[in-house]
């Protein structure tokens, strides 16, 4: 595994490893996505290998702009259009009818394919110079913590990925939101990035997937999903203070009156508040490095309290559920 920085010359090694079939590790503004030649089956299989990832979970493909979607995807959709033009580059990827020469390794065998544009820079300019579409899922074990720094990516996948282009932490800190163009109507099937409301402003009657499948339409949707190798718990808005978690846990708060209240009651052996002035988006950037943090700490158990079921607390929210969940 080699680090790369965002100089010009490593940005165009990068892309040329891409190019041989080589996976490169790239930020994106959600979380750091283990790339691959989404034209290339062998590149795609190596992803899954290194991932652990089983082989019903499709991926997503990333683009360097958004008029390079129809390499990959039909856009002829309702509402595919006028939902690239506003949200894209951005943490939104929509799932479309895919073209012939998508491999089926990519799409799970599925008649559809993900594809997103990310908004990070770097990530665009290393597809662009590619010049190919990238397969991107999250670069980190199948089922475990998403990386949201490039330390983390080295940490979990190590000599797995063969380049990794460090551009800092990761803005949004979360997964993009999947929204099922092929559904009728259109479906969220993870929610993320993207606030669930500002898709609705455009797509009426927009509908939430929100019950776990084991057959994934889109990452992300297995019932155990971004876990820590800590147990955690997941209690509703405001139950932190009254919960008994025994010897040595750690508790995750949203706010400081929320943090001041379970600091009182002293049964916690640290205490963290992904935000103090209890903003979602807040929130979302702080969530995978919070819990990186404590997972390396030894406490006996996490626990943590919902968000309000609104924005990109619904992201949030959905995160630790399925870091909650046990197999």
């Amino acid at each position: 595994m080699r680090m790369l920085s965002t100089s010009r010359r490593d940005l165009e090694t990068a892309a040329a490893a891409l190019r041989d079939g080589l996976l490169v590790a790239l930020p994106t503004e959600t979380v750091y996505g283990l790339g691959g030649d989404a034209w290339n089956p062998r590149a795609l299989a190596r992803i899954f290998a290194a991932k652990d990832r089983p082989a019903f979970d499709p991926l997503i493909v990333h683009v360097a702009d958004p008029e390079r979607a129809a390499e990959v995807a039909e856009l002829h959709r309702a509402h595919t259009l006028e939902l690239m033009e506003r949200f894209w580059p951005g943490p939104l990827t929509l799932i479309l009818p895919k073209l012939p020469r998508v491999p089926d390794l990519a799409t799970s065998g599925l008649p559809t394919v993900a594809v997103r544009c990310p908004a990070h820079p770097v990530a665009r300019e290393i597809i662009r110079l590619a010049g190919v579409p990238v397969a991107a899922p999250s670069a980190n074990p199948f089922g475990y913590l998403s990386p949201t720094t490039a330390g983390h990516v080295a940490a979990q996948l190590g000599d797995r990925v063969d380049f990794i282009v460090d551009g800092g932490p990761c803005a949004v800190g979360v997964e993009s939101t999947v929204l099922d163009l092929s559904a009728d109507p259109p479906l969220v099937l993870r929610p993320g990035g993207l606030p669930v409301e500002a898709i609705a402003e455009l797509v009426p009657g927009v509908q939430v997937f929100d019950r776990a499948t084991t057959s994934p339409r889109a990452p992300g949707q297995l019932p155990s999903h971004y876990a820590p190798g800590t147990p955690l718990m997941l209690l509703p808005s405001g139950a932190l203070a009254d919960a008994r978690p025994g010897d040595g846990a750690a508790a995750i708060c949203f706010g400081s009156a929320s943090r001041s209240r379970v600091e009182e009651g002293g049964r916690f052996r640290r205490v963290v508040d992904l935000s103090p002035a209890r903003d979602p988006v807040e929130a979302a950037a702080a969530l995978f490095s919070i819990l990186h943090e404590l997972d390396g700490q030894g406490w006996s158990g996490l626990w943590a309290e919902r968000l309000p079921e609104a924005g990109l607390g619904r992201a949030v929210n959905d995160r630790l559920y399925k870091a909650s969940v046990k197999e």
